[in-house]
């Protein structure tokens, strides 16, 4: 049985809980992820290690240096063709830049993305391919 404090009329008695209203522990809350945050650090990221400017970026992308800034700080929503634009002018894939996004949100959601393909996998789509499976090749 838990006993709890309680103030009538500033005299306070001990009132049974009992084990139905025990304090229940808070459920971890999870951060809410903004796509566009996690898209702008990850430009912003790739940009500062190639040692670039945003006036170089952006005159490469040919998008204005303060709409590029604002991607990157993710107060603007980029539309796919402007990520694409931005991708090229940073020499990387749209692929690569969006799945270092993906890597980020599975972070944020407490979910572990494995870095290789599972061997049962491999071997399925090897089998399909040839005879051996990849991992015997």
């Amino acid at each position: 049985m838990v006993k709890q404090p309680v103030t009538v009329n500033g005299v306070v008695r001990w009132r049974d809980m009992g084990e139905a209203h025990m304090v229940q522990p808070e459920k971890e809350e999870h951060k809410m992820v903004v796509l566009r945050h996690e898209i702008g650090d990850v430009l912003r990221d790739v940009r500062q290690r190639q040692g670039r400017t945003l006036r170089e970026v952006s005159h490469s992308a040919r998008v204005s240096l303060g709409y590029l800034s604002e991607v990157e700080r993710g107060q603007k929503e980029a539309s796919s063709e402007l990520l694409s634009s931005i991708c090229v002018a940073l020499e990387i894939p749209l692929s690569v830049m969006l799945r270092e996004v993906s890597e980020r949100v599975a972070l944020a959601e407490g979910i572990a993305i494995p870095d290789t393909v599972p061997t049962d996998m491999t071997n399925e789509f090897a089998a399909k391919g040839s005879n051996k499976p990849l991992a015997s090749v």
